[in-house]
């Protein structure tokens, strides 16, 4: 009994003994995890490796065109170091100079010797993290990795090459640099810039965790992952890419031929208000070349000049004061409390109507408003404000310019205050806001909010799509909206402004612009001497607007009228995009009937002919099969037979193609010398004779 009873109780004592290490064990387990989270875990302790965990970086998503074309990715680069201790002495020894070598010949900036030299010192000084070369691509990694030694991999051959950096970069170019703008966040200051910046929480993904270990050099990567991280969802945009790179370079075309200091370019859906193209260019005095420096589309408000003329017929049109046939005396020279205001065509146009005034961009409007509304301004800006012209758009993206509204109950208004206006002085407006406003007019008076987002992806999932969003849905009256149409398209007529951009493919409707601007320059706030500002804006097709567009160029140097220097722009990029757009183009045998009789066929190989057949449903029998056949069609389909090709004597080539002919020919040892085109109809050596190495066959060919 007490011998039962003995080892009764050993068997408990082993028992406990090992389910205190086990919860030790598991004990030491948590709080590495836990405490790394916090900082450094055992970092004073002589038998254990200092380990914490880090927070680990998701890829960030893609930004990609409305085609799914990427216009930014996140591209991994790799930080490569060298363990030299851990090789065997040996092969070090015997494999360090082609190692040296081959690193020579990878990143010729260093000499093989001076390679030598650094891995034998690091070696000596038992440097266990020498940098061999930061930022390389993963093709360079892999050329790395078959060098000698670091073939032999991390633990025989030292290389480290898992440290990455993820860096984004524009797949093309400076295109939409401004718009794609940027993220960044430094702890202490965050910046939200354009799309990268509006759509960071889709962009970022969800950070994971993962294990480093303290050795001699730093902390390093052990390759643990605690918490895998959730990739980036992919933001795709309303951009069209091939839209996108007709704005740029039609933009720094005239950039570059006017001697201009910035331009802008925006295209726009007009029943939706997605944007399909935005360019902000700078023409660069250094260098002559055009960058993408500020977004000039959405961020500067400028005075608009003649194209605010709409805004104002638009309002005296609603309020009934004005009869668009009513006539005007546009003598050239309107004076307002003493001050003249001038029409750019010296000595003006004499008695027109106003809508006559409008075409001719004739400053008399600003009369006609100015006797519309001397008595009563508020109700000119009341008209504004329900034309959706006082107040930003509220796009998504940081950085929309204000408008800018004088108001009666304003210091700063004057007497002058309300005939300026009229023609686009003293308001000031972005360029995004302008072609808003004008976009509402070709869709039937409907205000929708610009927007640069179709969707956010994650995968083949749509994680959020993005509608069309109606700011106002009717700023206008139809009849007063039907006017100002007839009005648009009446610009581009003959004795119009913008008579000279219409397009003998579709008809345009549209408005140019000139203002005297201040030439201030954004960054440093000086200002320059008086420049100009010359403005387009419209739409096309006019019968049944798709896109809107607005082009505006800031202080050309030869020429400043907006129909020469921006309506230029528009005309290239609207005839480039209808002539690309298959939706403005009938199908061609849309309504013609198809035949129903088998086509005529020719003799041929097999394997063609059948890929034909099938990809154009023609009924076909072969009735004899071989790789190469003879064909004969009826009412019924393709009968098929075998055509005799000998391997020992000269095969029949007539019916054939040159293709197929050559091919037999030179299968055979010989040679083809081809004359004409079509089929071969003559052959030089009959058919049946002995087949001899080196010979010349001449073929004839007709169609």
């Amino acid at each position: 009994m007490d011998v039962k009873k003995n080892i009764f109780w050993k068997a408990y004592f082993v028992y406990f003994i090992f389910l205190i290490v086990m919860l030790v064990v598991l004990f030491q387990t948590i709080s590495i995890q836990l405490e790394g989270v916090e900082g450094v875990v055992n970092e004073d302790s002589s038998d254990r490796i200092p380990v914490k965990t880090i927070e680990r970086i998701p890829r960030r998503g893609e930004i990609l065109d409305v085609n799914y074309t990427p216009l930014v990715t996140t591209v991994t680069f790799y930080d490569i170091h060298m363990d030299a201790t851990v090789v065997d002495q040996k092969i070090f020894d015997a494999e360090v100079t082609d190692l040296a070598k081959g690193l020579a010949r990878l990143y010729p900036d260093m000499s093989a010797r001076e390679y030598e030299n650094k891995i034998r010192t690091a070696r000596e000084q038992k440097n266990r993290y020498l940098l061999i070369r930061k930022k390389v691509t993963n093709e360079e990694r892999k050329g790395l990795r078959e060098l000698p030694i670091f073939e032999l991999g991390q633990l025989k051959g030292g290389i480290i090459d898992n440290d990455e950096q993820l860096i984004r970069k524009l797949t093309h170019g400076k295109m939409m640099r401004r718009t794609i703008g940027y993220y960044q966040n430094d702890g202490k200051k965050e910046l939200k810039v354009g799309i990268e910046g509006a759509f960071n929480s889709y962009l970022s993904g969800e950070p994971g965790a993962e294990i480093i270990h303290k050795i001699s050099s730093g902390w390093k990567k052990t390759g643990q992952v605690v918490k895998e991280a959730i990739e980036g969802a992919d933001v795709v945009l309303s951009i069209d890419k091939d839209i996108q790179e007709v704005a740029d370079s039609e933009l720094e075309r005239q950039l570059k031929l006017q001697g201009a200091k910035n331009g802008c370019v925006i295209v726009m859906d007009v029943k939706t208000g997605f944007v399909k193209a935005i360019s902000n260019l700078t023409l660069s005095e250094e260098d002559g070349q055009c960058y993408e420096k500020y977004n000039f589309a959405i961020g500067w408000a400028e005075v608009p000049g003649s194209t605010f003329k709409l805004a104002s017929l638009m309002a005296a049109l609603e309020d009934e004061k004005i009869n668009i046939n009513d006539t005007v005396n546009a003598y050239g020279t309107y004076t307002f409390y003493g001050t003249p205001m001038k029409d750019a065509h010296e000595g003006g146009y004499g008695r027109i109507t106003i809508k006559r005034a409008f075409e001719k961009s004739s400053n008399v409007i600003s009369q006609v408003i100015h006797r519309a509304y001397r008595n009563e301004p508020e109700a000119f800006i009341e008209r504004l404000e329900e034309f959706g012209l006082t107040e930003p758009l509220g796009i998504d993206l940081e950085g929309e310019a204000d408008p800018v509204v004088p108001r009666p109950s304003q210091s700063r208004w004057h007497g002058l205050s309300l005939p300026w206006m009229a023609v686009g002085y003293e308001v000031r407006q972005s360029p995004l806001q302008t072609l808003a406003f004008y976009n509402a007019v070709a869709n039937g008076g409907t205000l929708v909010r610009p927007q640069f987002v179709k969707e956010i992806r994650r995968g083949s999932q749509v994680i959020k799509s993005f509608k069309p969003v109606v700011l106002r849905k009717k700023i206008c009256s139809d009849e007063t909206r039907d006017i100002l149409h007839e009005c648009l398209k009446g610009v581009m007529k003959d004795g119009g402004t913008g008579a000279k951009l219409t397009s003998s493919q579709f008809e345009i409707a549209g408005k140019t612009g000139t203002a005297v601007i201040s030439n201030t320059d954004i960054r440093s706030g000086i200002v320059g001497d008086k420049k100009y500002q010359a403005s387009f804006v419209g739409y096309f097709p006019a019968s049944d607007p798709i896109y809107s567009c607005i082009v505006v160029i800031s202080a050309p140097s030869k020429d400043i009228y907006g129909a020469t220097v921006s309506g230029t722009v528009f005309a290239a990029v609207a005839n480039k995009v209808y002539a690309s757009t298959l939706k403005y183009h009938k199908a061609i045998n849309e309504n013609r009937k198809k035949k129903s009789t088998t086509p005529k066929v020719y003799s041929g190989n097999k394997y063609d002919l059948l890929k034909v057949f099938k990809g154009l449903n023609v009924i076909y029998d072969i009735q004899k099969d071989g790789e190469w056949l003879n064909p004969k069609s009826d009412s019924n389909g393709v009968q098929l037979s075998y055509r005799t090709v000998s391997k020992n004597t000269v095969p029949n080539l007539k019916g054939l193609t040159a293709k197929d002919a050559v091919y037999i020919i030179e299968s055979k040892g010989m040679t083809a010398h081809v004359r004409g085109y079509g089929r071969v109809v003559k052959q030089s050596i009959p058919v049946g004779r002995p087949i001899f190495k080196g010979g010349v066959v001449e073929l004839l060919l007709q169609p």
